[in-house]
């Protein structure tokens, strides 16, 4: 693993939706993550770790 990719995965836990636009950009995955992280947090983190593990 690369430090960029740990610095995301330490994104992911704090700011969720901040480390999904960085991964994939502004599209559906963002706003999918947003609404989680809106409903409840712990989706929206779990979601944006996928995320950021997956690339």
């Amino acid at each position: 693993m690369d430090g960029a990719k740990i610095i995301n995965i330490i994104i992911a836990i704090f700011l969720p939706p901040l480390s999904v636009f960085l991964t994939c950009g502004f599209g559906s995955e963002f706003i999918v993550d947003v609404v989680l992280t809106i409903l409840a947090f712990f989706p929206g983190m779990l979601y944006a770790l996928y995320l950021a593990l997956r690339s």
